[in-house]
């Protein structure tokens, strides 16, 4: 197993507190009272070695700060409580299914996971279940305390006016980008090829011959296969639509699939188990190879098209994605690109695919690039691409006009801190909270804590 990949198993756990303080080192009396609610020693000292192995940056004196983010909490979870809020129990379930598999596909297997936790399998999922669960009834109290918050022209106007100069935000470069997208055709008789090397692969496990996980081990081009193939328990929703119908429909662990083709590739599949509306199944994924004269006919056919936007004025950009575009995620929107991370069509340049960032980076405005190759993100395969540079926003300080979604942003994020905070005032004022000798002499966040006699 590679060291990082034990670091970062190692920073999952101290983050999620599963790490067990050794016996002996913390004597469990009760340093808070929330309501009726103790707040232990114990829990301190185990987030406090958790912090501390995960390198986590503590602001002021951890035996104050800590027991104060744990009583915080608590008034949330009451809250929670009193509002009647649930939170959807596949959802959660689906959340710890990934953190699962997280953890196997670093660990190597889930009796390592075991083994390095000290704990029953079960045991972890319920550790990060509940932990899940409270995050999201948390985030669903602040969300209803500021759902009402309604955010007008004016009001971000006057904040921004008030803003000192060193808390304007700086706007690095930024790009809007247009593609069109083609992949290269792949000859019959290579995806033919890969279609009999998965039906073989299928009778050798039919016949008792080769294990699936084997096979999935040795041959595999998904990043699964280091587990055999295997993918952990995941709902229909998790699945792309082509897989997820035939991996739900097995019913015989014994048994393998038909071939499936996807975006992806073609597999075949091995049921491993059902649990409700979840499933955990292995797959072999086969990926048929583009052949490099392939490659070039598409960087050709590309080359064509873009003469004939820019230089034979016969078709626009537009017109070309709408009618040769592959980009299912860009066709229908005239080849415009997404940040998936902003939600907006503005990327830095760090955002963009790096084969687009350095085709976007020689372009003026209006400008279309070479065809290029690139790596699709989704499938892994190489497909040719040409772009078109619709807009470049210099690196600049933020102002109204460029930048107003970013400071209604900002206005929105400090007024829903600042009810938050109002309505934490009143809640540690109206809660009965009681603080132990030793844990008293303290400079909190909050006010209120220690209650007058």
């Amino acid at each position: 197993m590679k060291k990082s990949s034990i670091l970062l198993g190692i920073a999952l756990c101290m983050t999620f507190g599963l790490m067990a303080v050794p016996p002996g080192n913390v004597i469990e009396e009760v340093a808070w009272l929330i309501g009726d609610e103790p707040i232990y020693k114990s829990e301190i000292e185990q987030q406090y070695q958790d912090m501390l192995q995960d390198r986590q940056a503590i602001s002021g004196d951890p035996y104050c700060v800590i027991p104060e983010e744990i009583a915080v909490e608590r008034l949330f979870l009451h809250q929670a409580d009193l509002d009647t809020i649930e939170v959807q129990e596949s959802m959660v379930q689906m959340q710890v299914d990934a953190q699962m598999n997280f953890l196997i596909t670093n660990l190597g297997s889930r009796e390592k996971v075991e083994q390095y936790f000290r704990k029953p399998y079960p045991e972890i999922r319920e550790y990060y279940a509940d932990n899940m669960r409270n995050r999201s009834r948390v985030q669903q109290v602040r969300a209803n305390l500021t759902k009402d918050l309604k955010v007008t022209p004016g009001d971000v106007n006057r904040f921004f006016a008030k803003l000192p100069a060193d808390s304007i935000p700086f706007v690095p470069l930024q790009v809007e980008v247009q593609i069109l997208t083609i992949n290269p055709v792949i000859p019959r008789q290579e995806i033919e090829d890969v279609k009999a090397r998965l039906r073989d692969f299928s009778d050798r496990v039919t016949s008792g011959k080769d294990d699936f996980s084997t096979l999935a081990i040795l041959y595999s081009e998904d990043g699964s296969s280091v587990r055999g193939g295997e993918l952990g328990f995941m709902g229909r929703g998790q699945l792309v639509p082509e897989f997820a119908a035939v991996a739900f429909n097995l019913n015989d662990p014994k048994k393998v699939s038909k071939i499936v083709e996807t975006e992806y590739g073609f597999h075949i599949i091995q049921l491993i188990e059902k649990r409700g509306d979840r499933i955990n199944c292995r797959h072999i994924l086969l990926k048929p190879k583009v052949a490099e004269k392939d490659l070039a006919e598409a960087v050709t056919r590309l080359d064509s098209v873009r003469a004939d936007i820019v230089d034979n004025k016969k078709i626009s950009f537009e017109e070309a994605v709408r009618y040769l575009s592959q980009d299912k995620d860009t066709r229908m929107s005239n080849g415009v690109m997404v940040n998936p991370e902003t939600r907006t069509t503005r990327f830095e340049m760090s955002q963009l695919p790096q084969e687009v960032a350095m085709a976007v980076s020689t372009l003026g405005v209006g400008e279309i690039s070479q065809p290029f190759r690139m790596r699709d993100s989704k499938s892994g395969r190489e497909v040719v691409a040409l772009v078109r540079l619709t807009d470049r926003i210099d690196a600049h300080t933020a102002n109204l006009s460029d930048d107003y979604q970013t400071i209604k942003d900002m206005y929105e994020n400090q007024r829903s801190e600042e009810i938050v905070e109002k309505w934490l005032e009143n809640k540690i004022r109206e809660t009965y909270t009681r603080i132990e000798d030793g844990w008293r002499n303290c400079e909190f966040k909050h006010k209120g804590w220690i209650k007058s006699k």
